[in-house]
């Protein structure tokens, strides 16, 4: 049995003071008390740990090495996505395990408890399954089980190269599979699980519309009934409008029309809805995944934030390429965003709640939901995902209660997240990943070896 005392702590009933919360070895969090008597040194803060609920954990040695324009001086998602195939075929097994691992970490220290793994690199890069056809799953649950993190693994499918079903070229020749490749590659999948804590999951993703054909879709959900359920759905204009074109209806409306949206679905990137679809959407009880650092990055758009809040929609928090991995910064980014869209201050709240306590209410329970994991919440029974803010900061001199979370997401200019733990495992320690040096060590040798491959 782990306690962990704190001055205050966020509870499901609101802020509380002199907090003492028991873990089990279970992982789970057995006891939660209010008013106790504290000794002088106890840590500050505690606040559930969020979920990351959208990474493609490979794309994290890519960060900063395509931020030049092409040679049409134009560049956009399109081509970043080019540079991003032509960056992957360069990654072997071993790679995948240590970049996986490193953002992982970096996953804890920013204070996040678990990950969704959107997983879609499957193959050689020749498009040839490996000998071990869930070979990369399998790697990425390695990085999981030495970084601590919770994982949903996302095994992604992804079958054709564009609305028109053209076969798949180049560097999407590593993603390919059909239905029977598949369920196999689930069943590997949820096969190395076994190796993980009891707290890991599995669950399915369906890459875009354009990389699953419609006749495809009801027999992809069906090979795993339960669990969460994960696509990109309307990141780019570009995008929005050759669905319309092909299939007579923008993304999130055609998919309402034809699939069973509900609490099970994540849509990733809604970044381009009609008023319409924020309704239909919000009404579906589904979580909207938003990236706002690499939504940002890629120049993708702005979230229809204030009209889907309103509506009683869901929402949550994903890294997505892991450009730079700063949770305080992410919901930094959502909020400015809408400010900047709707040239007003302090959008995204209610009248009980300030802007982050709003943003984090929201990211805690969105990621839960997307990440199929009980937790979320410092509450008994709940998976023991925790994390610490360092009292001694500057931006927490004298804060309390909705003002902790105004001053680290607002006003932090680096990571005050002192200690995490995930299930119960405590992982970050000091600011620090207690497995640091090794992951680390291992990243700079494979980031050594691929720069410069672009």
């Amino acid at each position: 049995m782990q306690t962990i005392r704190a001055r205050q702590a966020l509870l499901p009933d609101g802020w509380r003071e002199a907090v003492e919360i028991d873990i089990g070895a279970d992982g789970r969090i057995a006891a939660v008390r209010s008013g106790c008597n504290l000794p002088d040194s106890v840590t500050d803060c505690l606040l559930p740990a969020p979920g990351n609920l959208h990474s493609h954990s490979f794309q994290r040695a890519l960060a900063g090495l395509t931020e030049r324009r092409g040679p049409g001086g134009q560049d956009s998602f399109w081509t970043w996505r080019q540079l991003m195939y032509a960056f992957l075929e360069k990654l072997t097994p071993d790679d995948l395990e240590a970049i996986a691992a490193l953002a992982f970490m970096e996953m804890l220290e920013a204070g996040y408890g678990g990950v969704a793994e959107f997983h879609y690199l499957h193959h050689q890069p020749n498009g040839q399954p490996y000998e071990r056809l869930g070979e990369t799953s399998h790697r990425i649950q390695a990085a999981a089980l030495e970084s601590g993190l919770g994982l949903t693994q996302l095994p992604v499918l992804y079958s054709r190269g564009g609305l028109d079903d053209q076969p798949l070229q180049g560097g999407q020749k590593r993603f390919g599979c059909d239905l029977e490749c598949y369920a196999r590659l689930v069943e590997e999948a949820e096969a190395g699980l076994a190796s993980l804590p009891d707290d890991a999951r599995l669950g399915l993703a369906l890459h875009s519309l354009r990389a699953v054909a419609p006749h495809n879709l009801a027999r992809a959900v069906a090979v795993r009934p339960d669990g969460p359920l994960h696509i990109h759905i309307a990141e780019q204009m570009a995008e929005v409008t050759a669905v319309e074109q092909a299939y007579g209806a923008r993304p999130i409306d055609w998919l309402l029309d034809n699939c069973q949206v509900d609490e099970r679905w994540c849509l990733v990137h809604a970044t381009h809805m009609s008023a319409q679809e924020t309704q239909r959407l919000a009404q579906t009880r589904a979580v909207a995944g938003l990236c706002p650092i690499t939504e940002s990055n890629l120049g993708d758009g702005i979230f229809e934030g204030r009209a889907y809040v309103q509506q009683g929609g869901r929402f949550g928090i994903g890294t997505d390429s892991n450009v730079c991995i700063a949770l305080s910064e992410e919901l930094r980014s959502l909020e400015y965003s809408q400010r900047l869209k709707d040239q007003g201050r302090v959008v995204l709240a209610d009248g009980h709640r300030s802007a982050g306590r709003f943003l984090y209410d929201g990211m805690l329970a969105g990621g839960a939901q997307a990440l199929g994991r009980d937790s979320g919440a410092l509450q008994v029974g709940k998976l023991a995902d925790i994390l610490s803010l360092d009292g001694d900061s500057l931006p927490l001199a004298g804060a309390g209660g909705d003002e902790v979370l105004d001053a680290w997401i607002f006003a932090a200019n680096a990571s005050i997240v002192k200690d995490v733990w995930s299930a119960g495992r405590h992982m970050v320690q000091g600011g620090r990943h207690r497995n640091r040096e090794a992951i680390e060590a291992r990243y700079r040798k494979v980031l050594g070896r691929l720069r410069g491959s672009l």
